[in-house]
């Protein structure tokens, strides 16, 4: 058993979304708008589920992202592993409802103090991310 590194970092991006939690939960469990936001996937919304993330190969990255669901409660709570470049971490968005919407938080954690890089890469790449999610569940019917 590991112990825990309290040295270790989160990304977290908060928003507040006009729409209902019901179609943000939408937007960031149903493939093809996935796939709109965030990376080409084989997603499924199933606790255990393994999926991965695909989006373009760069130098010194193949593109690919392993992935497995931790919890996937419908309209509040989806979590999984991240595992990309050696380094392993929990993706969790936290959806809550507010008399205008509802409240996201994303937070991905587990970023150890070497992996300064993969820590900077996130906080940019998220915050691309949901803008472009934003963007998906703004045009959702």
């Amino acid at each position: 058993m590991t112990t825990p590194d309290t040295a270790a970092r989160s990304v977290i991006v908060e928003r507040e979304f006009p729409q209902p939690p019901e179609k943000v939960w939408r937007a960031l469990t149903e493939s093809s708008l996935i796939e709109q936001w965030l990376m080409k996937n084989d997603f499924q919304a199933v606790a255990g589920h393994s999926f991965t993330l695909r989006a373009d190969p760069v130098p010194n990255w193949n593109g690919v992202i392993e992935c497995q669901v931790i919890a996937a409660e419908p309209g509040k709570k989806l979590s999984y592993s991240w595992g990309t470049l050696g380094h392993e971490s929990v993706v969790t968005f936290t959806l809550t409802p507010t008399g205008a919407g509802t409240h996201l938080r994303m937070e991905q954690s587990g970023f150890r103090p070497d992996q300064e890089a993969n820590y900077k890469g996130a906080q940019y790449g998220w915050r691309k991310f949901i803008g472009n999610l934003e963007r998906v569940v703004a045009e959702l019917q």
